[in-house]
């Protein structure tokens, strides 16, 4: 039952994919009456219009993306200067300021949300606080961080740190005060000392739910990373779509758009796994 289902659902994502490529496909063709030699006096708009020949949308065809995800992904490394960079190498320093500040605020998030978990007194005391910051929009921090920190790239970890710590820290609240008391008393009952009770017996019953903080947290992280490098440029996914957008490429920008799925959905994939490790199944 479960392979049929799954088979069943590969082939209606496939036909959904095929739909969508023609519909891409027709929408990119000529105006009716402008045919294939019409062409635009601004050789730049011509450009950003998908090349010389008029199209209804000016966006670039499915086979043209194509050729450029095939072009990009041939040489991915490459380095011809400080805006020339392969996609490998911009995703490298994407991951690379995201798994930064990620860890930093796993740092930080984790253990508090153990003391917040375990204490009444500490969750009320700082319950008005988390909910105060954590509407705040990451990048609403991009300024006072370049002003402060004084380092584009820092400064985009500060806001990965920002982003990510409130999912982390109210999810292992959450876990470790909703573990069951009974294990909690027979702790107890042995005299376990509280590190060796939050170690043995609280992690690995909060960890599912510690775990899914963290899957929220990087989705949102890799989301803000796209945006804060437009903003700080350098180097990184958000400025390569950025400076394409300027180069008046849109097959790059596309190309861009997918890998940036692409990447968010394997980092997904593997708190998915994680969590699934950690989690009880009878």
């Amino acid at each position: 039952m479960t392979r049929s289902l799954s088979f069943r659902a590969t082939i209606v994502s496939f036909v959904l994919l095929i739909a969508f490529l023609g519909a891409w496909q027709l929408g990119t063709l000529p105006a009716a009456g402008g045919g294939a030699a019409a062409t635009y006096a601004d050789p730049e708009y011509a450009a950003l219009m998908g090349g010389a020949a008029a199209q209804a949308s000016g966006l670039p065809s499915p086979g043209t993306v194509g050729e450029t995800i095939a072009s990009q992904l041939a040489n991915p490394f490459y380095d011809n200067g400080p805006n020339d960079k392969g996609i490998g190498i911009q995703l490298a320093w994407s991951l690379a300021r995201v798994l930064a500040g990620f860890l930093l605020a796993a740092a930080v998030a984790i253990p508090l949300g153990f003391v917040i978990g375990m204490s009444p007194l500490m969750y009320k005391a700082l319950n008005p606080y988390i909910q105060i910051m954590k509407p705040i929009s990451p990048l609403a921090w991009m300024p006072l961080a370049l002003y402060t920190i004084k380092d584009a790239s820092l400064s985009s970890i500060f806001v990965i740190f920002i982003c990510s710590i409130w999912p982390m820290m109210i999810n292992t609240a959450h876990g470790v005060s909703s573990v069951k008391k009974d294990w909690l008393n027979v702790a107890r009952t042995l005299e376990v000392s509280p590190l060796r009770t939050a170690i043995s017996v609280i992690l690995p019953a909060a960890a599912p739910t510690i775990l899914t903080g963290m899957r929220i947290s990087m989705g949102i992280a890799w989301l803000v990373i796209v945006a804060a490098e437009m903003l700080v440029g350098g180097t990184g996914i958000g400025y390569f779509v950025w400076n394409e957008w300027n180069n008046l490429n849109l097959s790059n920008v596309i190309f861009a758009i997918v890998m940036i799925g692409v990447v968010g959905m394997l980092l997904d994939m593997v708190f998915g796994v994680l969590t699934k490790l950690v989690t009880y199944q009878e």
